[in-house]
């Protein structure tokens, strides 16, 4: 009975494990991973930002004609507003990352709905548009996350290849995401780091100076997470 017992709790501490953090999980909301394989396209995605060194990233995106969405953290949103503005001029896509990038495990629906609607109302307000996709912080959803979701008209987007760019050098990242790459991704960088001001973000910059072109060359096409989903990702409703 003991180990019949243990045997139950270890599975559905599992579960739950898999359900916050599993990128195809849809056990606490719905939530996207990856697009369709067809066409050939990709969604660039930025975690942590705005940061004083976003502009840096929007230089680098320009010059390749590349538009990404950026799943912004309200409080840095409402430091660096003019950033905020320049994402949207320059045709990119905001999300909502959360206010201060809290985890949301352990946490009480409350405050959980704090987070999400204090970072959705600023971006709105400084976009001009309210954020459709949410991410959270981690990727770790928890309980209390679908009714926010729903109540904001907000859908959990997760990734299908994490950088790690937070953690390795240029040519690390490189070699880490390089051969993961299909059509339909959802790649997941970071142009901040957590609510770090004036982070340094090289190895991102410099990873995509090489990666962008390769792309390019390769015929992928760069879509907003928005656009990619419309021809039929996979999701649950």
């Amino acid at each position: 009975m003991i180990a019949e017992t243990a045997g139950a709790l270890l599975g559905a501490a599992g579960v739950l494990a898999w359900g916050a953090r599993g990128r195809s999980a849809q056990l606490f909301c719905p939530s996207v991973w990856r697009g369709p394989k067809t066409p050939r396209a990709l969604a660039l995605t930025f975690d942590d930002g705005p940061s004083e060194s976003t502009l840096d990233l929007l230089s680098l995106l320009h010059t390749y004609g590349v538009r990404a969405t950026f799943f912004q953290l309200g409080h840095h949103a409402r430091r660096l507003p003019r950033t905020v503005r320049r994402c949207v001029e320059e045709g990119h896509e905001l999300g909502n990352h959360s206010d201060r990038h809290h985890g949301l495990w352990l946490r009480s629906p409350q405050f959980i709905r704090d987070e999400i609607e204090r970072a959705q109302e600023s971006i709105a307000r400084l976009s001009g548009a309210a954020p459709r996709w949410f991410r959270a912080p981690y990727g770790v959803r928890w309980f209390g996350l679908r009714p926010v979701l729903r109540q904001l008209g907000l859908t959990h987007a997760a990734w299908s290849v994490l950088a790690r760019d937070y953690a390795l050098d240029a040519a690390g990242i490189v070699n880490h995401v390089g051969p993961r790459v299909r059509a339909g991704a959802i790649l997941c960088f970071h142009d901040g780091r957590g609510m770090r001001h004036s982070p340094d973000i090289s190895a991102t910059l410099g990873a995509l100076e090489t990666l962008l072109p390769r792309w390019l060359d390769e015929g992928y096409e760069f879509l907003t997470l928005s656009e990619l989903m419309q021809t039929g990702g996979e999701a649950a409703q």
